[in-house]
């Protein structure tokens, strides 16, 4: 049987790759104009590095790389909730079309500088 530590991971994970497919799916919706390609780009790139870094940082070699790791991937998802607000607040996508991943952003931030802090023992 899975200890918790192990079954978190594993939901944490599936998680980000969910979050990722409907970032995907919300990207091939957005308006055509050049400014809603540019950001979408800039936000397919954010958005797809928070589980790149973290997969990557499951198999970091040292606490200092998985930390290194976890760090850009906080990064990263601050990043997209900044691209999420320009779409949603120069009104190119509806505002409820942003909050779930805003919500989640913001819940998978939290995990990952809770999960930092504790990495430098500062928790």
């Amino acid at each position: 049987m899975q200890n918790d530590k192990s079954k978190f991971k594993n939901e944490f994970k599936r998680r980000l790759y969910s979050f990722t497919l409907k970032l995907i799916d919300f990207l091939d919706q957005l308006p055509k104009d050049n400014v809603s390609k540019r950001i979408g780009d800039q936000l397919l790139r954010s958005g797809t590095s928070i589980i790149a870094n973290y997969i990557e940082g499951s198999a970091a070699s040292s606490k200092k790389d998985f930390t290194n790791y976890f760090n850009i991937s906080l990064k990263s998802a601050n990043e997209s909730k900044l691209w999420l607000a320009l779409l949603r607040d120069s009104n190119r996508v509806k505002h409820e079309d942003v909050e779930w991943f805003l919500n989640e952003l913001n819940e998978i931030s939290n995990i990952f500088g809770s999960s930092i802090l504790t990495l430098r023992g500062k928790k």
